[in-house]
């Protein structure tokens, strides 16, 4: 299981990841370049209870489909969005493997100067 320690040190791991809370105290919100690719709910207990994730629109149909624990992101576009239940049984490698394409999605989406600045940096 990640822990809200363990998902939130590998989304702040991934190149140019910044945090910032334009909700308040919680939710926290991972940005690359201004833009969010992850959205880490924490509960009463100062817990992360689930993470929403940028995914490609066909391949977030699948996770839903594949996954009770992945279903379409709260409060989000749901065509491009998923969020994904932390304490459920989907493997931790899974979970990385989520945030990892939602990070890709959102470099790609930026300005190819921004995305140097990123890589680079």
């Amino acid at each position: 299981m990640l822990t809200k320690d363990k998902v939130t040190a590998y989304c702040l791991s991934k190149k140019g990841a910044t945090e910032d809370f334009p909700f308040g105290p919680a939710p926290l919100v991972v940005k690359i370049g201004g833009k969010m690719f992850a959205l880490i709910t924490i509960n009463e207990k100062k817990e992360a209870s689930n993470i929403s994730l940028k995914c490609d629109p066909v391949i977030a149909e699948n996770l839903r489909e594949q996954h009770e624990e992945v279903v379409p992101g709260y409060h989000l576009n749901k065509k491009h969005w998923n969020s994904v239940n932390l304490h459920g049984s989907l493997p931790v490698e899974d979970v990385i493997s989520m945030i990892d394409h939602s990070y890709d999605l959102v470099l790609k989406s930026l300005t190819k100067k921004q995305q140097e600045l990123i890589v680079t940096s």
